[in-house]
């Protein structure tokens, strides 16, 4: 099996060099939370795009704008 054209020696150092790195406990929990997200980004691939709804006009963008005709000065 070729991966990116890397052999079974080259995913075995770099395998022993994460594990050096990072150490015994920690190397499953990256390997978790990688998976997590190539999960989610392939769910977010899947999902078709939704259109987003225009917000709600509220009151006060309803009502009329207040002129400044100078007066007050």
């Amino acid at each position: 099996m070729t991966l990116l054209f890397i052999g079974t020696t080259e995913l075995l150092l770099i395998a022993g060099v994460a594990l050096l790195i990072f150490g015994g406990k920690k190397v499953p929990e990256l390997m978790k939370g990688l998976g997590k997200g190539v999960q989610s980004f392939k769910q977010g691939m899947n999902e078709p795009l939704q259109e987003e709804k225009p917000e709600e006009v509220t009151d006060e963008a309803q009502a009329e704008p207040k002129e400044d005709n100078g007066a007050g000065q």
